[in-house]
């Protein structure tokens, strides 16, 4: 199997781990903080969709994925701080998004051949990931650092252990 097509595989199937994760959870529990300088589920959320579009949009040099309007800016370090649902989405709006965010990126891996992954990365990204490759493979990594905080949540809620 060449790899970009094992790659597309678990983008494709990437998403699964956070919807578990957050299938039981309310808007209202999502907002909330395990500890007060943690980053809460619904910006978590938001933030991973946000960078995953635009290290595509940076390897690819073009625009691959295009968010709503004001998106970027609602999921940055400064707008970490906020807990307004009205001012970060609600968990069934983010989650399509991260669906069709997703699907475009694992269309735009599909068409990456092995030089196109081979390829080094945007400076911005060289340090944690030289090539095109290493930042695709950063996606999932990203999702699940993602998921194991939220995880914390679940615990500080009480929700049932899932894994």
């Amino acid at each position: 199997m060449p790899y970009n097509e094992l790659l597309v595989q678990s983008l494709r199937n990437g998403l699964g781990l956070l919807k578990m994760t957050i299938q039981d959870m309310s808007d209202a529990e999502l907002i909330q903080r395990p500890v007060p300088a943690a980053n809460n589920a619904l910006w978590q959320i938001g933030q991973t969709i946000s960078a995953e579009a635009w290290m595509v949009n940076s390897c690819a040099g073009k625009t691959i994925i295009e968010l709503p309007a004001g998106f970027d800016a609602r999921y940055t370090k400064e707008t970490s701080k906020i807990d307004d649902p009205a001012k970060l989405g609600n968990k069934a709006d983010l989650m399509a998004l991260f669906d069709k965010v997703r699907a475009k990126t694992a269309d735009w891996v599909a068409t990456l051949s092995a030089d196109d992954l081979a390829k080094p990365a945007p400076e911005m990204l060289r340090k944690m990931c030289p090539t095109v490759g290493a930042v695709v493979f950063l996606f999932g990594d990203h999702v699940a650092m993602h998921v194991g905080q939220i995880q914390v949540l679940r615990r500080k809620l009480g929700k049932p252990i899932l894994f």
